[in-house]
């Protein structure tokens, strides 16, 4: 009787260390890609690039990095297409469409829109697909969570708005910034499943690789030449390695214990990394909703944190699959 009442808790510690294992993954991840604002924003103002062509760039680059370090791993990629290659296509397709929807988002109806429905909406979708799935409306924790979280969203991004831009199509900025929502929260959902049985670097590789020729036609039509300088190599590099393969990797990695509707509210930590990035680096100014909104957003994810629970398809693992 003493060992059937002992080993639930034996079994439910490993897993509940690989669950906040998984959010701290993914929490890192959020903070890396907040990085990414200020390194395009440099970007543009000293090569001119679109954000297209910086966004295959960027993905260009990461795939080359991690094709460099997975060379000797080619079999592993090779089967795991073989094994899946509907959702890989699927996951590298979509992560090169959201982008370029994003980014026509931000030249249509500005980067308060874009940011706001793009990222605004992944949660949301995903929450509510989940919660069809498992045919149980979330819990007022989980619920609480999501709002607060979207809420800190609002706040900081319209607070960041630049009150002078112009939207030249409003009504097409906001489709195209649903379409990155849907297509975030698509794609998470997809390579959650996926990365159940892929190595995260094997993922990672596949779907940047993708992701890169997605976005090609679209580039090229903007323009993919840039001066060469120590600079903009630099940032080129950080984009691809740090925001990218690196950021990526740690996404995926995180998504094997983790919901998708939790990774995207702890992903929300990006625009929160971008608002203090620009206030301590570019020396903008600090607005009160900001520093609501990232209380809003810390609450979020500190209360992720408090209750981690393994999700019902991978709490059963106590190591990661090969």
């Amino acid at each position: 009787m003493s060992i059937s009442r002992t080993a639930p808790s034996a079994t439910s510690a490993p897993a509940v260390v690989q669950a906040r294992t998984g959010l701290i993954q993914i929490t890192v991840t959020g903070v890396l890609w907040g990085t990414t604002g200020v390194a395009v924003q440099l970007l543009r103002e000293s090569t001119g690039l679109s954000p297209v062509s910086i966004g295959f760039h960027r993905l260009a680059i990461a795939a080359l990095v991690l094709l460099a370090c997975t060379a000797p791993r080619l079999g592993t990629m090779l089967a795991a297409l073989r094994a899946a290659p509907v959702r890989l296509l699927l996951t590298g397709i979509g992560l090169g469409l959201y982008q370029a929807l994003y980014f026509a988002a931000v030249a249509w109806a500005g980067v308060s829109v874009a940011t706001v429905v793009s990222l605004g909406l992944a949660p949301v979708l995903a929450a509510t697909w989940e919660a069809a799935r498992a045919r149980r409306i979330p819990g007022p924790l989980r619920l609480g969570t999501l709002v607060a979280a979207v809420a800190g969203l609002v706040l900081i991004t319209g607070a960041t708005a630049d009150p002078d831009a112009t939207a030249p199509a409003p009504l097409l900025g906001l489709l195209a910034a649903a379409g990155s929502g849907l297509g975030y929260a698509v794609t998470t959902l997809i390579s959650r499943q996926v990365s159940q049985r892929t190595e995260p670097m094997t993922l990672t590789t596949i779907s940047t690789t993708v992701g890169a020729l997605t976005l090609a036609p679209f580039a090229l039509v903007a323009g993919v030449s840039a001066p060469v300088r120590l600079d903009s190599v630099a940032l080129l590099l950080h984009l691809g390695v740090v925001t990218t393969a690196v950021a990526y990797a740690l996404f995926y990695a995180g998504l094997r214990t983790t919901p998708g509707s939790v990774a995207a509210v702890l992903t929300l930590l990006e625009p929160l990394t971008a608002a203090a990035l620009a206030v301590a680096l570019l020396h903008e100014p600090l607005p009160l909703p900001v520093i609501g909104g990232g209380v809003l957003l810390l609450t979020a994810v500190a209360t992720t944190y408090l209750a981690p629970r393994p999700s019902d398809d991978t709490a059963h693992l106590t190591t990661p699959p090969a």
